[in-house]
């Protein structure tokens, strides 16, 4: 007995965590820094600590309540109808909940290269195929919806990232609108705003209102520093009204989850914390790191420093962890977290230190 081929199948590569990196270089877990990950420096909301504290006495129950709830508060966040939020176990079952409605076996995606290897990923667990349009870093990246249409050949989705990973750009609602346009009627543009409260940007949101070929992902993981609880969601077109409970499993988002989430959204002050800070740190990234950089809207900052896989080793055995990008395609670039002021700090004169050395 064997699984089917998975030969064309990639595997994640997520950033190491502080306690696989401490007990491979003798650390104190308590003396790492870890910035790679993009996750909030902060954590969680208090108020979604308590939530979850609260809710562990009812995890036996399933998430029926809870889940409605949720969907309620995010449709009114939204201006939309409930029917239209997808919750899911983290962004990446968003992402197979959106394949699961549109994708029927052979049919092909369009997805960025550097990018999140999920969007690849997730087509492929439900039979697609995958091709992709090149962000080139001699541009700068350039998110333009010509770089896009160029590569573009029918494919039923096309996944834009907003503000993208790893180089922290941003795709215009007119550049959007502008793909959406140009692609055929059977294509769904999917715009993943996961890092979306860190940019000064309008959301795609807004486009659904008058489209019905464009998708929207959002999640908990970021700003609202809930990655561990896993929840995401879609905001899909109005009259996808019954597709959700025909692709989704039975209770997409966990009791917890659900409840974290509720209490998340309504501590305000906990996510502007979040993003005031780490905006200062992308200001404090450029102005101070002895390498080049992007300009980003997300909670993180490329960075180009010869050897990525050298120099984030050589950071890493200074006590902090920086991405690697090579898995990105980018073999000569690391992506830093945006950390308190102090680990921000700490990173970029640690990796000064390597670079001069």
């Amino acid at each position: 007995m064997e699984p089917r081929d998975l030969s064309a199948h990639v595997a994640y590569q997520a950033g190491r965590g502080i306690e696989e990196v401490a007990r491979e270089l003798g650390f104190d877990p308590d003396d790492l820094v870890k910035l790679a990950s993009n996750e909030n420096p902060f954590g969680p909301s208090p108020a979604a600590v308590d939530a979850i504290r609260t809710g562990a006495g009812n995890a036996s129950s399933y998430p029926k309540a809870s889940h409605t709830d949720l969907t309620a508060r995010l449709a009114k966040r939204w201006a939309v109808e409930p029917v239209q939020v997808w919750l899911a176990n983290g962004g990446d079952g968003a992402l197979d909940y959106l394949s699961r409605a549109m994708l029927d076996p052979g049919d092909e995606v369009l997805v960025p290269s550097p990018g999140f290897a999920y969007y690849g990923m997730s087509a492929r667990y439900h039979h697609g195929e995958v091709n992709d349009y090149s962000l080139s870093k001699s541009d700068g990246f350039g998110l333009t919806a010509d770089t896009v249409l160029s590569a573009y050949d029918g494919e039923r989705i096309v996944y834009l990232t907003s503000p993208h990973n790893p180089s922290g750009g941003v795709f215009s609602l007119d550049t959007i609108e502008s793909i959406a346009d140009e692609t055929d009627e059977r294509t769904l543009v999917v715009v993943d705003e996961a890092y979306g409260e860190y940019a000064e940007t309008e959301t795609a949101i807004s486009l659904l209102d008058e489209r019905d070929d464009v998708a929207v992902l959002r999640t908990f993981s970021k700003a609202f520093g809930l990655a561990g609880v896993r929840l995401g969601y879609a905001v899909v077109p109005d009259d996808w009204a019954d597709a959700y409970a025909r692709v989704n499993t039975p209770f997409a988002a966990s009791e917890l989850a659900c409840r974290a989430g509720l209490a998340a959204l309504s501590d305000d002050e906990h996510v502007e914390k979040s993003v005031e800070t780490a905006r200062w740190a992308r200001e404090y990234i450029y102005e101070t790191l002895d390498a080049s950089t992007w300009e980003s809207h997300g909670n993180f900052v490329l960075a180009e420093v010869g050897s990525a896989t050298e120099v984030a080793d050589a950071v890493q055995e200074r006590g902090v962890i920086l991405r690697d990008c090579t898995s990105f395609g980018l073999p000569e670039c690391v992506r830093i977290t945006c950390g308190t002021k102090d680990e921000t700090k700490r990173a970029v004169r640690e990796l000064n230190e390597v670079l001069s050395a």
